[in-house]
């Protein structure tokens, strides 16, 4: 038999996400701007500044693969061909709030960034949604997890796109405890992210009947996992909950699996995962595992067509959830501001803009409210709880 990897699609009903995955859609503004158009300050230049991990444990899943994903849509939007000028740029931020704030405030004072994309860890999320908010300037953060951007920090500045803590909750963590899993041990990364989304999944493992017996947090781009795997192993949880994402997740499978955990009984659920995880890890070590995703490159013909294109610039791994979301987010971006007939070029004496969405997920339709988007800075999209398993084993 031939073995292979493959991360596959399983129904477990649709889990309401922030965030539309992979548009080929319109998008409207209602009274965007409407300050900058009575006044007639409209232009036709563009900056988006994509700010992600660019070297580290979150690279793959963000950084360079946001970039490609960034200048595609600069290239579909079909605004270059209307005589639009749309420049990019990009910064590693390294994973440290202070470090994108500085690069953050430099971008809008000093090059005139007009747009953030990407944003893959919380604490610059977080960071760079108070800036964006100070400055007035928009934020669309398909990267970051924490549902906090659209909860206690939501702004009318930043959008939160594919995904926040409150979705994987609700997908992964629901699933697991109605299928038998109703004791749980976290293992989470000790920061902004981590604390959200063991926050989240506790609130939803106990709002359906189950328990968490406890749980251990880790530094973030931690190398040794032994002593919290040895923990989780003794509390004798039915399921140990990682959350962290990137390289931590990936060496927290590996080393649970020298430790003979899942062999011991115990399941582990990958709160965050990734294509680019699932391929990581090697089969023999990431089959069976649980997550929620938003956009898996080998859906239908639309996915598969947009990874073709993406892997003719990024030969690295098919793009993740969080690029297709780049993209995504920065085609509604663009269309918004040819409805409008220029950018508005917002700065803090202006009016904050409003918006409006309506989006294709991998050739599935969804829309929200507009108000209440408005209200919580979200759009909604459909996670789906994925497996892995051999090819051709059901």
């Amino acid at each position: 038999m031939k073995r292979s990897i493959a991360a596959v699609v399983l129904t477990t009903g649709l889990v309401f996400a922030t965030g539309l995955v992979f548009a080929t859609s319109l998008v409207f503004a209602d009274g965007f701007a409407s300050g900058a158009l009575a006044q007639g300050k409209l232009d036709k230049v563009v900056k988006v500044g994509s700010l992600g991990d660019q070297s580290g444990l979150y690279s793959d899943i963000g950084g360079p693969g946001s970039s490609v994903a960034a200048q595609m849509a600069i290239e579909d939007s079909g605004l270059l061909a209307k005589g639009w000028k749309i420049d990019l740029i990009s910064a590693d931020h390294q994973n440290k709030p202070d470090v994108g704030t500085n690069i953050g405030k430099q971008w809008i004072d000093v090059e005139k960034v007009d747009v953030f994309v990407d944003l893959a860890s919380s604490g610059v999320g977080l960071a760079i949604a108070n800036l964006a908010k100070e400055r007035n300037v928009v934020n669309l953060n398909s990267g970051s997890a924490s549902s906090d951007l659209t909860g206690k920090q939501c702004s009318p500045n930043t959008v939160h796109w594919v995904y926040d803590t409150y979705m994987l909750a609700n997908g992964t963590g629901k699933a697991l405890v109605k299928s038998g899993g109703d004791s749980w041990f976290f293992l989470t990364a000790d920061y902004a992210f981590g604390q959200a989304l063991e926050r989240d999944t506790s609130a939803v493992v106990t709002a359906n009947g189950g328990k968490v017996l406890g749980g251990v947090k880790h530094p973030l781009n931690n190398a040794d996992f032994s002593s919290f795997l040895l923990q989780a192993q003794s509390s004798k949880a039915k399921i140990i909950g990682l959350a962290n994402a990137g390289g931590d997740t990936t060496n927290s499978i590996k080393q649970a699996a020298e430790f003979g955990i899942v062999a011991g009984g115990q399941k582990l659920a990958g709160m965050l995962m990734f294509i680019t995880d699932v391929h990581a890890l090697g089969l023999s070590v990431a089959q069976g595992l649980s997550f929620t995703e938003t956009f898996y490159w080998d859906m239908n013909d639309q996915t598969r067509a947009f990874t073709k294109r993406f892997n003719e610039k990024y030969k690295k791994s098919p793009p993740t959830m969080v690029q297709a979301g780049v993209y995504s987010s920065l085609i509604h971006y663009f269309k918004a501001l040819e409805a409008l007939g220029g950018n508005p070029r917002l700065r803090a004496d202006q009016s904050h803009p409003q918006r409006s969405i309506y989006a294709v997920f991998a050739g599935r339709q969804f829309a929200g409210d507009p108000a209440r988007r408005r209200q919580q800075g979200n759009s909604h999209a459909a996670g789906e709880v994925v497996f892995v398993r051999l090819a051709g084993i059901a």
